[in-house]
């Protein structure tokens, strides 16, 4: 066709102005075929294409969203809403260098563009950049300062800056200007129950449960704070995964260093004790982290595997190369159904965020050969009460020492050692775990 005819540029002239009345309604399939169909009488125009794009964003085409976008900007690099939806899309392939690079541009053309300051600092909170992301949500503050999207996403960065009390100051900037955001009360209980404010704690988060927060998460966060509500058998799966996912760069360091903790370092004394210098032929490390035990191990055991639900752990603890074998699962899952043995199993810091334990015994003894060995430590719920399982206001589990022994007894172990030592710091004041040491 002759795309300088008079009709074919009037005729997609209509079919562009018609994709975007349909992209406003939020009709995006019946928008992509108009702009489809207006392209193919007009193959090369920028803006056809970066409507295309957009809508195309919207259907979750990301890689065809991408193609119309950078064959736009190839025709017109001046269009800072098309470097925009790039960014959008290249965040969604999980390309976040590229992703930050495309709203800078953005922004390079129009400094005051609010929906790429938004998503660049968005971005760089999710490339671990939290204080270049400040920057981006404080000019966009300066902007804009009646955005509840914008000043929850400054307390979350200052939330990942270790800054919770100004944290705590924008999540109610931000629920004051729209309280239809379950997620920054949820947060804001979060700084409030770990500053020790735990009514108030409940208070938000039976108010992200009125707006529709994930009611699973609610319900756990509660029963940490509120006196006499049950505790549930166990955490979240996703709230955990998340969380290790989140903490496996600055694990080491901060559990260590920051924390104080020797869980690692006391379990294994604890089994030298109980087992001198026996060497093991297979071990299995569960919840293993970033290796803070199997480094330990690993002059103890001709072979080591490893379990953890998180995979951003499990990235780190392969560097270390310290494990024959990593496995991403629930430790329970994996110890009902894996057909393989061991003679030692061990788990560090594994159980306050397990919660019941009985399958989780029912498995080691699954797995465990005999004569093999069982190490663990948890931390004491004994200075709580009577209840054999306790969730802390840390939304950590604590066990009892009567339970601990009771599931040994039920689950066919033998107790060698189940001793109170000390564990880690939580708000400078020092845990106590029990160690124990178990013989099938």
């Amino acid at each position: 066709m002759n795309h300088d005819d008079p009709a074919a540029f009037e005729r997609a002239k209509v079919l562009f102005l018609e994709g975007v009345a349909h992209a406003e309604a939020g009709d995006a399939a019946s928008a992509e075929a108009r702009f489809e169909a207006s392209l193919a009488l007009l193959p090369e125009r920028a803006s056809t294409l970066a409507n295309l794009g957009t809508v195309r964003l919207a259907l979750d085409k990301t890689e065809a969203a991408l193609h119309a976008l950078e064959r736009s900007l190839a025709l017109d690099a001046s269009q800072p809403d098309a470097w925009c939806q790039r960014g959008l899309a290249l965040a969604r392939l999980q390309r976040l260098a590229d992703s930050v690079a495309s709203f800078e541009r953005a922004l390079a053309l129009d400094e005051h563009y609010r929906p790429a300051l938004f998503h660049l600092g968005c971005m760089l909170n999710e490339s671990r950049r939290h204080a270049q992301a400040l920057q981006a949500f404080e000019r966009l503050l300066a902007l804009d300062a009646d955005s509840g999207a914008a000043w929850f996403r400054h307390g979350q960065t200052l939330q990942a800056l270790g800054r919770p009390a100004p944290a705590l100051a924008s999540y109610e900037r931000a629920l004051a200007l729209d309280a239809a955001q379950p997620q920054a009360w949820i947060n804001r209980g979060g700084i409030l129950r770990e500053s020790g404010r735990v009514a108030e704690a409940a208070a938000a988060y039976r108010s992200a449960l009125a707006h529709g927060g994930d009611a699973e998460m609610i319900a756990f966060c509660l029963a940490a704070v509120e006196p006499g509500r049950a505790a549930p058998a166990a955490p979240p799966r996703d709230h955990v995964q998340g969380l290790f996912d989140d903490y496996a760069q600055q694990f080491d360091a901060h559990l260590v260093q920051a924390l104080h903790y020797r869980g690692h370092e006391a379990l294994v004394d604890e089994l030298r004790q109980a087992a001198g210098e026996r060497w093991f032929g297979r071990a299995l490390d569960l919840g293993c982290g970033t290796g803070l035990v199997g480094e330990l191990l690993r002059t103890r055991a001709t072979r080591i595997d490893g379990v953890d639900l998180a995979a951003g752990m499990l990235d780190a603890a392969r560097v270390k190369g310290i494990y024959d074998r990593l496995v991403q699962a629930d430790v329970a899952t994996f110890l009902a159904t894996t057909d393989d043995c061991y003679d030692l199993v061990a788990a560090a810091d594994v159980f306050t965020y397990l919660g019941a334990l009985d399958a989780v015994f029912a498995g080691v003894a699954r797995v465990l050969l005999p004569g093999g060995l069982f190490a663990f430590c948890c931390e004491v719920a004994d200075d709580d009460g009577a209840a054999d399982v306790v969730l802390r206001a840390s939304l950590r589990f604590a066990h009892s020492r009567a339970y601990l022994e009771r599931l040994a007894r039920e689950h066919g172990f033998a107790v060698l050692r189940l001793v109170r030592r000390p564990f880690r710091e939580d708000r400078q004041v020092m845990l106590n775990a029990w160690y124990g040491v178990l013989s099938r």
